[in-house]
């Protein structure tokens, strides 16, 4: 397939890259760099694109999986925002990515903590959202509107909240990405298709309007990457090539909460920090049984690590906002595992909160060329990918993204198993059929993954190790103890390349 990444096609690539002198350079593979890999390649320009690490290995791996329209945004005043992200949504929805991305409930409990005159708030809330859905066109079956719930159907569908004082539940609809990671490989291997190389494990040492030296992490041998402009896409860690750029990091924490811990879940829940106007946690129920709860927001000060950590404030945070909605407050000991994001927020007042800085994108040009865009959102990446190639490229053709469908967005064949079509749209069918050459393959490994699956992301999804297989082409990773008992099949899954 074109669109195949694996290692022989990175060592190909990489002797190529070498000699040649490309249109663009992006540095950075997550959600954002893909995009711009992609939105160059598909306007015609060749291209390169680099990592340090793997692709999606840094913020965009641990976002809540949240496509939303921008209804936090709307709160706090930043409208062209919110109708960005309304537009973006949309576009994946429809015809991107509708194989990855669709509706998902989430209820909002009206405890004696939520008082009527809040409720009422709220829900003119959704339903100014819902007036975005309308206008940027995503029809109603894509995306239904919002409704209050009596307290019975609400306890029906979420029955480990406190029945004790609930008035109800407001019910709204927004989009969620099966998994953000999964997003960022189809990205990739989309650009890859229209040309693009994309290359894992190298990483840019020094970047110039020109290009970029380079080091291969697998052999130590450094390089230079001729370009004729320069796109530093590498978020959180934009300001450690470009100095130029101040960003205020800010990290969000989620639980990974065992199955069963909450009992049956149906829908998201929303609920209301205690003392914050707009803010909520969140409760994400997941496809492999698991539950997702965050997230904080708080500032992070000092180095940035390549992997931030979930600190035990965090967790213990968003436990007791968690307990004033549940019937039955969660443990410590329900919390299998945990994870923490770092937002690239653009630098605002210093005495001003990391929750209130501006959700929205900035591409920036420093002194020598090298474009820069930091900011934004996952829900966001394709309209920061165009701007940024736009700013990189001003003689370009027009942008051709909202309108490109990722990998496996095609017709999925009758008959296909659920689980492979939210996993791998109109590509399931290869996944199954190498189940059916080697039985063998066929073997589970955790959470519905199979040996097919690590198999598959070896060959065509560029994993090069363990981890890549563990931790971001699946999750299986995010719980330390399933992560060592797949350890030694995403081993053998290796040996298939």
């Amino acid at each position: 397939m074109k669109s195949s990444l694996n290692a022989a096609r990175r060592q190909w690539e990489l002797g190529e890259v070498r000699t040649d002198v490309v249109d663009v350079l992006v540095v950075g593979l997550g959600a954002t760099g893909a995009g711009a890999a992609l939105d160059a390649a598909s306007r015609g320009l060749s291209v390169a694109a680099v990592d340090a690490h793997d692709l999606a290995f840094g913020t965009s791996r641990w976002s809540s999986k949240l496509i939303h329209g921008g209804l936090r945004y709307l709160a706090s005043g930043q409208v062209g925002v919110a109708w960005e992200s309304a537009v973006e949504r949309d576009i994946l929805l429809r015809f991107t990515a509708p194989h990855l991305v669709s509706a998902h409930p989430y209820l909002l409990p009206l405890t004696p903590a939520v008082p009527r005159s809040r409720a009422a708030a709220l829900m003119a809330g959704y339903r100014m959202g819902d007036a975005l859905r309308a206008a940027a066109r995503t029809p109603r079956h894509l995306l239904p509107g919002p409704t209050r719930l009596a307290a019975r159907r609400t306890l029906t569908l979420a029955p480990y909240l406190r029945a004790e004082g609930l008035r109800g539940a407001l019910l709204s609809w927004d989009g969620r990405v099966v998994d953000d990671a999964r997003l960022v490989v189809a990205l990739a291997r989309t650009a890859a298709a229209h040309g693009a190389r994309i290359l894992t494990r190298c990483r840019a040492l020094a970047l110039a309007g020109d290009g970029a030296r380079v080091r291969d992490e697998l052999t130590g041998e450094e390089f230079d990457i001729r370009a004729r402009a320069v796109i530093n896409a590498t978020g959180v860690w934009a300001g450690e090539l470009t100095p130029s750029v101040a960003l205020r990091p800010s990290r969000g924490t989620h639980l990974v909460l065992r199955p069963g811990a909450l009992g049956p879940v149906h829908a998201g829940l929303h609920v209301p920090i205690p003392g914050e106007r707009n803010r909520f946690a969140l409760v994400l129920p997941q496809a492999d049984g698991r539950v997702y709860a965050g997230l904080t927001d708080e500032p992070l000060d000092g180095p940035i690590p390549d992997v931030p950590e979930a600190p035990e404030s965090d967790i213990a945070f968003l436990l007791d906002v968690l307990a004033t909605a549940l019937d039955r407050p969660l443990r410590r000991a329900d919390v299998a595992g945990a994870f923490a994001g770092l937002r690239p927020l653009i630098d605002g007042p210093a005495d001003g909160r990391t929750a209130d800085l501006s959700r929205r994108h900035a591409v920036l040009r420093s002194p020598d060329g090298v474009v820069t865009v930091v900011g934004g959102k996952l829900t966001t990446y394709r309209r920061m990918a165009e701007d940024a190639v736009d700013a990189a490229c001003p003689g370009a053709p027009a942008s051709r993204t909202a309108r490109v469908p990722l990998v496996g967005a095609g017709p999925v064949r009758p008959g296909t198993p659920g689980r492979l079509a939210r996993r791998y749209g109109s590509e399931a069918w290869a996944v199954r059929d190498l189940m059916r050459e080697d039985p063998a393959l066929a073997e589970p490994v955790a959470l519905g993954i199979t040996r097919a699956d690590l198999v598959w992301a070896v060959r065509h999804e560029g994993a090069l190790d363990a981890a890549d297989l563990l931790d971001r082409r699946t999750r299986i990773g995010l719980v330390p103890e399933d992560r060592a008992a797949a350890l030694p099949a995403a081993e053998a899954a290796l040996a298939y390349s």
